[in-house]
C-alpha cells in the first residue's frame, strides 16, 4: 500500500525511465512525434512535476531507497511505526543551533543542516526534493521513532508557499497521517506566494486542499517556530489545535497576520509617499514598532507553549515522541477518509 502512495524513479541510459510513457503512445494517442524519450518524460521531468518523488541512479540505488522508505513505516494502518535501538543521545544539544538563523530577517540558511541537528543523526531520508522546492518534506528517527519532518528552504523563494509546496505539502501530510507517523514542522513560513504565476497556478485552490489535510490529520503534531510565521499559510501550518498539536518558538520567531515591513508599507503609504525621505520615515516607523515583534511579549497572545534555547529543540521532541508514541496506540486502523493522489 505505502508503495502505491510514493513512487522512485530509476534511470535508463536515454534519460527516461520505465513505465510511465513510450513514444508509440504519444504519436498514436495525440498524433505527437517525439524523438527522444526524455522529451517526454525523462526522470528530471518527472522529479520536477511531482509524479515521481525521488530520483535513484541505478537500480541498486532504487531498491536500497525503497527499503529505507518502508523502514520508517508499519505493515500496515493496524500497526504504528516500528521503533528502532536508540543508537542517538535524545538530550544531545547542538551548538550549531544558536547561529543557525541568522540575525538580519532578509537572508537566506540551510534548513537541511538544522534538521540534520535535530534528528537522529544520518535519519533524515528527504522525499520530493526537486519538486515544490519551497518545502522540505521527509522521514527521520526521534529517539529511534519514526517521524514526518517538514520545513520551509528559504533558499528557494524565500520560502513561500506556492501552489507544487502546497500540494507537496498535503501528499506528505496524508502518508503521515494514514500510516500513524507523528510530524514535525520546523515552521519559517512567510505564507502562500502572491503575483500573477501564483494566479496561474491556482495557489490559493491547492492551497486550501493542503490545510484541509493539516487540519483533517490526527496524527501527533509538533510545531516548533524557528523564524517567520505570516499570513493564512502560515497560521494554517502552527494552529491545528483540535487534535494532538504542540507548539514552541525560538528567540528568532517573528508571526503576525503579516510581515511588519509590508504593514507599515499599508498603514502608512500616505505618510510615505508625502515625506521627503521615505526611507528614513521607514526605519523611524521600523525601530518604533521593533519591540512591538519581539517573541516574549506576543508568545502568550499566539498560543505559544514556551520560548525555547534552540540547543534544547532534539531534547524536546525526544520526550514529546514517547508520549506521542504511546497516543499512536489508541488511533490506529484506517483513516476516515480516503487517501488523496
Amino acid at each position: 500500500e505505502a508503495l502505491a502512495l510514493m513512487h522512485r524513479a530509476r534511470h535508463t541510459p536515454d534519460g527516461g525511465f520505465d513505465n510511465v510513457l513510450s513514444k508509440s503512445m504519444t504519436a498514436w494517442g495525440n498524433g505527437q512525434g517525439v524523438r527522444a524519450l526524455a522529451i517526454l518524460g525523462g526522470s528530471h521531468m518527472q522529479t520536477a512535476n511531482g509524479t515521481v518523488d525521488n530520483r535513484a541512479t541505478s537500480e541498486e540505488d532504487a531498491f536500497f531507497q525503497v527499503r529505507r522508505f518502508l523502514s520508517y513505516l508499519p505493515q500496515s494502518v493496524w500497526e504504528a511505526p516500528p521503533i528502532r535501538p536508540r543508537y542517538d543521545d535524545p538530550l544531545r544539544r547542538e551548538e550549531g543551533l544558536l547561529s543557525a538563523i541568522p540575525r538580519d530577517r532578509r537572508l537566506p540558511y540551510d534548513a537541511r543542516s538544522i534538521i540534520g541537528m535535530v534528528v537522529d543523526r544520518d535519519s533524515f531520508f528527504e522525499i520530493g526534493r526537486h519538486w515544490g522546492a519551497s518545502i522540505i518534506t521527509g522521514l527521520a528517527d526521534l529517539d529511534g521513532h519514526p517521524v514526518g519532518v517538514t520545513a520551509t528552504d528559504p533558499e528557494y523563494l524565500g520560502g513561500v508557499l506556492t501552489a507544487d509546496a502546497s500540494e507537496k505539502l498535503r501528499r506528505f501530510v496524508d502518508l503521515c497521517d494514514t500510516f500513524h507517523v507523528p510530524l514535525v514542522n520546523l515552521v519559517d513560513q512567510p505564507g502562500f506566494e502572491v503575483g500573477v504565476r501564483a494566479e496561474r497556478a491556482a495557489t490559493l485552490r491547492r492551497g486550501v486542499a493542503m490545510i484541509a489535510a493539516l487540519y483533517q490529520a490526527t496524527v501527533p503534531y509538533y510545531s516548533v517556530i524557528i523564524r517567520r510565521v505570516f499570513g493564512v499559510g502560515g497560521a494554517a501550518v502552527v494552529d491545528r489545535a483540535q487534535f494532538a498539536n504542540q507548539r514552541v518558538a525560538w528567540p528568532s520567531g517573528d508571526w503576525g497576520s503579516l510581515p511588519l515591513e509590508g504593514g507599515i508599507e499599508a498603514a502608512y503609504r500616505r505618510r510615505l509617499r508625502e515625506a521627503d525621505d521615505p526611507e528614513a520615515l521607514r526605519q523611524d516607523l521600523l525601530g518604533e514598532f521593533a519591540d512591538v515583534r519581539s517573541p516574549f511579549r506576543t508568545a502568550e497572545a499566539f498560543d505559544i507553549e514556551e520560548v525555547i534555547d534552540p540547543r534544547d529543540t532534539r531534547p524536546i521532541l525526544c520526550e514529546w515522541i514517547g508520549d506521542a508514541y504511546r497516543r499512536l496506540a489508541h488511533d490506529l486502523g484506517p483513516k476516515g477518509r480516503g487517501f488523496r493522489p
